[in-house]
């Protein structure tokens, strides 16, 4: 690579002058940009030398490679003059001026606290979704699978109770995450969720029939009568709750001595906040909370076909803002209170809005020469159609803007479909072409109408459209010209052996296309595997030289005498610690062996600091190999070979 080329051409792309501020970490161009509508996508795009870009955090980031992209970013800072700065740095920049949205930083607040607790949430939604196909009628015959088979009715019984538990138990799981998202300790919240659940209250689900028969019993404080009211299945008023035990918290630590502290600022927080939750804050969110679940499924059935049409048409705009980063908070409150509500009409939407997004990937991939275009969009597209869209959307359709708009228009007719026969989830789960399983049994069939209509009208506009604009008859000379260049281009596959890769850290094996960060989910990087270390301890993966080796001690890459060359990448965003938590036993230019230990790193403290401790292991330069597949494993041991990489057979 001629890196004073590439950095001229990059410089060139994003616009002369408009770098304010510019960093690197293993594999990427990190740059804050005075004006991002300046950059010319389609030069990058373009650029053999670069694997791909996106935007995140305010930062335009350019994959480059590691080994290259630290030469790259030398040349950059020769040529701009632009002052180097380190990825901590770089936030800043990036965070200077920008004004705080408040309804963001709202639904910033929001995720934060429910994506801890999304998983026991889909868990308990599917196994509801289980129950629901056992004992629904007319969903396998005029009698339920229950009825069909007597024997298999107490099976039925305990998942009903797994299933039900994390929504009865609701403020429970959003005390802990609320209050410690509040800067509270979660452990008070969550023993504030539960005296919200005692069994000696009024279940919440039947408080408003309680009220309504006069048999509510009542506490006397100081002459003052409160309702002894549960609050199972509450979101709202379990917020409000741990924002005011966090803060209460806070403030008795600072008031109140070392000495005393430990022993008394829990019970204070918590006496204060009980009293203040039974007496005001639970009655007058649980009427807020109600009025809210009431109002969106008034908006639903006022609105029908045509709003959920709608909906579904901007839904993926809406991702984009990140908007529906606030979506589990009503959509929990709506699933909490299904027999009132009937479930909810979120998740299905989600669903044809995800499953259109991939089709139109799809389609691109059909149409497409570009072989790196074309390998992005099939991993995308397969990704979208599982429930998760960012690498469809950001990494093919919205660059190409017109399957993004084919794949909304898609998404919005297959809505109609929804509105017309009234599909509801009665569940969390993955909003995909799966999403099936969380929909009400008698609305499965109407649900599968709308998969099909998303994902054919997906598909059909994209190509249709993208058939006139990206079919650009090729001349005879052109033709010619592009056949020089085809044998011009070195072979890649020379000098490359078959290697199996030992895993550089023992834990659990994670799919490539599951870590989260799109330049690895993606393999704009290239191909590998991805370890949920159990240990502290990095190994080499092979035999060879260590060609690639940072301060930060985060990432390593190895030229494999086998030819593979080979990066091993500790964490996500990891370059932020600065080396902090990592230690190395090795220097550029060493050899190492199979098995070698290479260095260590805390992953509980990375953890605690906020950062995926997640290892990947890449083979950049996948081109040249026919196949790398990972081994069937799914726990491996270090030094345990996980990972085939073979050369193409010779003609």
């Amino acid at each position: 690579m001629n890196h004073q080329k590439v950095a001229a051409e990059v410089n060139k792309a994003v616009g002369e002058g408009n770098i304010q501020a510019a960093a690197h970490c293993a594999t990427r161009l990190r740059l804050v940009l005075k004006d991002p509508s300046k950059v010319d996508h389609a030069a990058l795009d373009n650029n053999e030398d670069v694997k791909g870009t996106f935007e995140a955090n305010g930062q335009f980031q350019i994959i480059i490679g590691p080994g290259d992209v630290n030469k790259v970013y030398a040349e950059l800072v020769k040529l701009t003059n632009v002052k180097e700065a380190s990825t901590e740095d770089l936030k800043a920049v990036a965070a200077e001026g920008k004004k705080v949205n408040p309804a963001m930083a709202f639904i910033k607040v929001l995720s934060d606290i429910f994506v801890p607790i999304v998983p026991a949430l889909v868990a308990g939604g599917l196994l509801m979704a289980i129950n629901n196909v056992l004992t629904s009628q007319n969903l396998f015959g005029p009698q339920s699978v229950v009825e069909m088979f007597p024997n298999i009715k107490d099976v039925a019984s305990i998942i009903n109770l797994l299933a039900s538990a994390p929504f009865a138990f609701l403020p429970i799981l959003v005390g802990f995450s609320a209050t410690k998202r509040f800067g509270g300790n979660g452990y008070l919240g969550a023993a504030m969720g539960m005296a919200m659940v005692m069994p000696d209250l009024i279940n919440g689900y039947g408080v408003a029939n309680a009220i309504a028969e006069g048999s509510m019993p009542y506490w006397n404080i100081f002459g003052l009568q409160v309702a002894q009211a549960g609050y199972q299945g509450s979101v709202l008023p379990v917020l409000a709750v741990s924002w005011i035990l966090a803060t209460l918290e806070k403030f008795f630590h600072k008031k109140i001595s070392a000495a005393f502290d430990y022993t008394f600022t829990p019970m204070l927080a918590i006496i204060i906040t009980g009293f203040l939750t039974f007496i005001f804050v639970g009655p007058v969110m649980r009427i807020v909370s109600d009025g809210l679940t009431d109002g969106l499924v008034w908006l639903y059935q006022a609105t029908g076909a045509v709003g959920l049409g709608i909906f579904g048409l901007f839904y993926s705009p809406i991702v984009i803002t990140g908007l529906h980063q606030s979506f589990p908070a009503i959509e929990t409150t709506l699933l909490a209170d299904v027999a009132r509500t009937g479930g909810s009409f979120i998740f299905p939407v989600a669903s044809m809005a995800n499953i259109a997004q991939g089709a139109a990937a799809l389609a691109i991939f059909v149409l497409t020469k570009n072989e790196k275009q074309k390998s992005l969009a099939s991993s995308a597209s397969i990704s979208a159609l599982l429930g998760i869209t960012e690498p469809a959307i950001f990494g093919i359709n919205l660059k190409l803007k017109f399957p993004f708009v084919c794949a909304m228009i898609a998404s919005g007719v297959a809505s109609v479909s929804l509105g017309l026969f009234h599909v509801l989830s009665v569940a969390m789960g993955p909003a995909s072409v799966i999403g099936f399983i969380s929909i009400a049994p008698k609305s499965i069939p109407f649900f599968m109408i709308g998969v099909v209509i998303s994902f054919v009208l997906g598909f059909v506009l994209t190509f249709v459209y993208g058939k006139k604009k990206m079919d650009v008859p090729i001349t005879d000379a052109a033709a010619a010209e592009e056949a020089v260049m085809i044998n011009e281009e070195p072979d890649q596959s020379a000098g490359v052996q078959d290697d199996v890769l030992a895993a550089v850290v023992a834990g659990k094996v994670v799919p490539l296309k599951e870590v989260n960060d799109p330049v690895f989910a993606t393999e704009m990087m290239g191909k590998g595997i991805a370890i949920a270390p159990d240990s502290n301890q990095l190994f080499a993966p092979t035999d060879g030289v260590l060609t690639v080796m940072y301060d930060s001690k985060h990432a390593y890459g190895i030229q494999a005498d086998s030819g593979a060359e080979i990066l091993i990448h500790i964490g996500i965003d990891t370059v932020n610690l600065a080396g902090k938590f990592f230690s190395t036993n090795k220097k550029k230019g060493e050899r190492v062996k199979k098995g070698e230990l290479l260095g260590t790193f805390d992953r509980e403290a990375i953890k605690n600091a906020g950062y995926d401790d997640t290892v990947m292991i890449l083979v950049t330069n996948s081109p040249a190999y026919s196949d790398i597949s990972p081994l069937d494993k799914k726990n491996v041991a270090e030094g345990e070979d996980i990972l085939a990489v073979s050369k193409a057979y010779e003609q």
